[in-house]
């Protein structure tokens, strides 16, 4: 008995009517009365009654009739009708009246006991139609808005019973079609997986479930790759009489697995490669370092060899270093660029000077075609120099010895293109679409081991990005030479001059370009807790034709310099037990050492740590290894 249950008791007979809702409001029910067919429909149609005992003849509408029109009314076609009668009580009777739509039908006159039964035996019945109308709404609702596909089938038919809508979204076809033909889903499976698949869709009467993946073919000729999960549904003898199957798209999954493979490979390949990088320059390291001890005829000669073996095997392993953390500070988003008015020609120079070296080891022919007027464009001097001097330098690591290496500036609107063109070995044109990926590797002859750790080219392409500019490459194929572009916006030019054509810029002039610096001789202190570096440095300056002094002890530092009074002052940041800014801020402060040229040496070589040497006095930031030509224009000023 639920109190807010509802009775709606039709009867033109005042007194069965009223007998009828007695016997109803004894059993706990609500109950409201019509005396005709017209107020019944009314009331039945504001969706509040979930019963109606309704007596067939009625003063106006007949009461089968009214039947009808209930059940016919949305509004209305769910309450319950009991249909009553105290003259029409034939078996035919009844039939014409359960045909028309009532849910019973008792003859007149009715038992209370009997009335009671019949309204509950309704009431349960509409109530287990509630539940099981919810549950399918439930699930219609939960299969229609999830993304995998759900379908239901019927065995040992196998007939498809249900199919949800996102069949059509990964499968691309229709419900329709596949409704009319049940199998046009096996004829989308990838030719390739159909066998695989069709064999567990045969075997589903002896093994009712599976999980595998395979690929769907789609109209347009893409694939898809999905998921496909088969369950048994059992009936209440524990009897598979049904399979539920469940549809996952799984495309992008497997897209990522294939990158995170790519990626482990790549990362194995750069492991190993690092670990040979590595190794080539510390074995002649250790074996110049023996040498350097040497004695008897010709050390000397063997010992300037030894010194000459470091230094080009120290700048490698520098220049790997500092490849590495670029690549971190842009991945991280940390690298800045100090943007200002830079001028494409001494860009091009100082990456001249950068790969020089190189280029003279090799017997190359450097030409260079510049524009006939000066190109100004926007960038960080440093980052641009260092993405020409990285393109110039593969191009002379991966020409063969006595080959041509080109630079040809060219000006295109509002766009300068600079092309460094080789006759190296060339780039296979399935290599060309990830070369600048990072960690990538040019294919090489199978005489020649892989160069470099596959990032040059990766950072260069970040830092041109991030001047606004793009680097492409091109290539007629294996061996036969390659051109990388640099391409940037212009932020103005000069009037066009004299055309200037360079075919002279060979390995002599290269090489000079990197030897030409004052050579004034100046007094130079040293101040570095690490003694062996310093000590070679003032080897170094010394046969440079400077007068240099060292100390490991900062703590006399204004004495010494009082005494010595050098022009210039080295001095390495991180010495133990002394601030090196707050050292530098104390000399600029006397009155006599205030005038000395201050140089940073040290490893940290951040943009934060530039910054906090030049406010605290510097005026120049080396970072350990320092070049050649940067200790000496630094201490030249």
């Amino acid at each position: 008995m639920n109190p807010s249950t509802l009775i709606l008791n039709v009867d033109d007979n005042d007194g069965a009517r009223y007998a009828k809702t007695r016997i109803l409001q004894s059993a706990g029910f609500q109950v409201v009365e019509a005396s005709n067919g017209t107020d019944a429909l009314a009331i039945a149609r504001r969706g509040e009654v979930s019963l109606v005992l309704l007596d067939v003849k009625l003063p106006d509408i007949n009461g089968l009739e009214v039947c009808r029109r209930i059940k016919a009314d949305p509004d209305s076609a769910a309450v319950l009708v009991l249909q009553t009668s105290a003259a029409l009580t034939g078996r035919a009777d009844k039939i014409r009246g359960l045909e028309g739509g009532a849910d019973n039908y008792l003859a007149a006159p009715i038992e209370a006991d009997e009335l009671i039964a019949n309204v509950n035996a309704l009431l349960r019945m509409r109530q287990t139609q509630t539940a099981l109308r919810d549950s399918e709404e439930r699930f219609r609702q939960l299969t229609d808005n999830v993304e995998d596909v759900f379908w239901m089938f019927s065995l040992p038919t196998r007939a498809l019973e249900y199919v949800s809508p996102a069949y059509t979204a990964i499968w691309g076809g229709s419900i329709d079609a596949l409704t009319q033909a049940p199998g046009g889903w096996l004829d989308a499976v990838h030719p390739d997986d159909r066998s695989h698949v069709g064999a567990l869709w045969d075997a589903l009467h002896d093994t009712p479930h599976y999980e595998t993946e395979f690929r769907i073919q789609l109209e347009g000729g893409g694939t898809r790759w999905v998921r496909d999960r088969l369950f048994p549904v059992r009936n209440r003898r524990g009897e598979v009489y049904r399979v539920a199957r469940v549809t996952s798209d799984i495309t992008r999954r497997r897209e990522m697995e294939g990158l995170l493979r790519s990626a482990d490979a790549n990362k194995n390949e750069f492991l190993a490669t690092l670990a040979h990088e590595l190794r080539n320059p510390l074995s002649p390291i250790r074996n110049a370092a023996a040498l350097l001890g040497s004695s008897g005829q010709g050390a000397e000669e063997r010992q300037a060899r030894a010194r000459e073996v470091i230094t080009r095997q120290v700048d490698h392993l520098a220049h790997l270093v500092d490849d590495l953390l670029d690549v971190a500070r842009i991945s991280e988003g940390k690298i800045a660029l100090r943007k200002e008015e830079v001028e494409l020609g001494s860009v091009i120079a100082q990456a001249i000077e950068t790969a020089g070296p190189l280029i003279h080891a090799r017997a190359h022919r450097l030409e260079v075609v510049a524009l006939p007027q000066q190109i100004w464009v926007e960038g960080d001097p440093v980052r641009l120099a260092q993405s020409m001097g990285n393109l110039l330098h593969n191009a002379a690591k991966f020409t063969p010895q006595g080959g041509h290496i080109k630079v040809a500036v060219a000006l295109d609107g509002g766009t300068v293109r600079i092309a460094v063109q080789d006759d190296g070995i060339g780039i296979a044109e399935d290599n060309l679409s990830r070369i600048f990926g990072m960690f990538a590797q040019a294919a090489v002859p199978p005489d020649r081991a892989p160069e470099g750790l596959g990032i040059g080219l990766s950072l260069v392409s970040r830092l041109l990005e991030m001047h606004g500019g793009h680097l492409s490459a091109t290539s007629p194929g294996i061996g036969l030479g390659s051109t990388f572009t640099v391409e940037l916006p212009v932020l103005r030019a000069a009037a066009p001059q004299e055309i200037v054509t360079e075919d002279a810029m060979t390995s002599e002039t290269a090489m000079d370009a990197v030897k030409q610096a004052g050579n004034g001789r100046r007094r130079v202190l040293l101040v570095d807790d690490n003694v062996d570096a310093m000590e070679m440095m003032a080897f170094l300056l010394a046969e440079m034709g400077y007068e240099a002094w060292t100390t490991a002890d900062a703590s006399h530092l204004e004495q010494l310099a009082l005494e010595k009074q050098p022009d210039v002052i080295v001095l390495d940041i991180g010495l133990p037990g002394v601030d090196g800014y707050e050292l530098a801020r104390m000399l600029k402060q006397h009155p006599t050492l205030k005038s000395i040229r201050l140089v940073a040496h040290t490893g940290y070589g951040s943009p934060e740590d530039r910054r906090k040497a030049q406010q605290a006095g510097f005026d120049a930031h080396l970072v350990k290894p320092a070049e050649l030509d940067d200790l000496e224009k630094a201490l030249q000023g």
